[in-house]
């Protein structure tokens, strides 16, 4: 498939060893600017552990992998974050006795230039960057769902599923990313709300349009809504590439997902 569009990540052969049991093995993906990928398989396939591993949650036991032209390998989680990349997670991970606006005052951190210095002697400069930052989760959550902006000061746990998937992708999002992880944001959502988080997907494209996208997802209607281009894993290894109707029609897909007819 051409792509013109600027290379900003790509993996060389990367792998994953858990005591001689292979994760992922000789992954080589690419990823351009203001594109949303999606990445399929069946569970244990190696998706979340690709996550994770260009997160820097795991250290690869093999080849490479490098964002915006800098290799991140063996790079620590906050290192990486800050390079620009950014994650949800499939079980949530949001605090839910803190409000709406701790919650996505985390993904903020990096942002943050009033330390400990500035509470102490320069109250004004840390009082100007909350301000800052009360505005910018307003106004994330205008994107989603102009109602909880009134929910700001209130604790995430009294929210329903789609709003707390909606608070776990504005933090992602605040830390102004220049890639975005989405591990299953549609789990454990009923179909009206499925639908409702594609566009909310789609809110997140048109918003922040220089941000390129990763879904990982089981619904496959999420995935052919929302993911120009299709990656298929199994097993820790690729097994097929390109748009939704050639992924989903690749004889190893089906394979995966169904098994073999014997």
């Amino acid at each position: 498939m051409q792509n013109n569009k600027k290379r900003i990540f790509y993996s060389t052969n990367l792998e994953m060893n858990f005591g001689g049991l292979y994760a992922l093995a000789n992954i080589n993906i690419e990823i351009f600017e203001n594109e949303a990928v999606g990445l399929i398989g069946p569970n244990g396939s190696g998706k979340t552990t690709f996550f994770n591993v260009i997160t820097g949650i795991y250290k690869a036991t093999g080849g490479t992998f490098c964002f915006m032209d800098e290799e991140l390998l063996g790079r620590e989680p906050y290192d990486i974050a800050k390079k620009g990349i950014s994650r949800t997670y499939q079980r949530s991970r949001l605090c839910l006795n803190l409000t709406l606006f701790d919650n996505i005052l985390i993904g903020m951190y990096n942002n943050q230039t009033a330390g400990y210095f500035a509470a102490l002697f320069n109250r004004k400069k840390l009082i100007n960057e909350v301000k800052a930052f009360k505005e910018k989760a307003v106004g994330l959550l205008n994107v989603f769902n102009p109602d909880l902006t009134d929910k700001l000061f209130n604790p995430v746990g009294g929210l329903p599923q789609i709003d707390r998937r909606r608070v776990e992708i504005c933090r992602a999002m605040a830390g102004d990313p220049r890639m975005i992880l989405l591990d299953e944001p549609s789990a454990g959502m009923t179909p009206d709300e499925t639908a409702e988080m594609m566009d909310d997907i789609k809110k997140v494209r048109s918003t922040m349009r220089n941000v390129s996208i990763i879904i990982i997802e089981h619904n496959m209607s999420v995935i052919s809504s929302v993911s120009e281009r299709v990656i298929a894993l199994n097993f820790g290894k690729e097994i097929a590439r390109g748009t939704y109707a050639e992924v989903s029609n690749h004889p190893e897909v089906k394979d995966a997902y169904l098994g073999k007819e014997v």
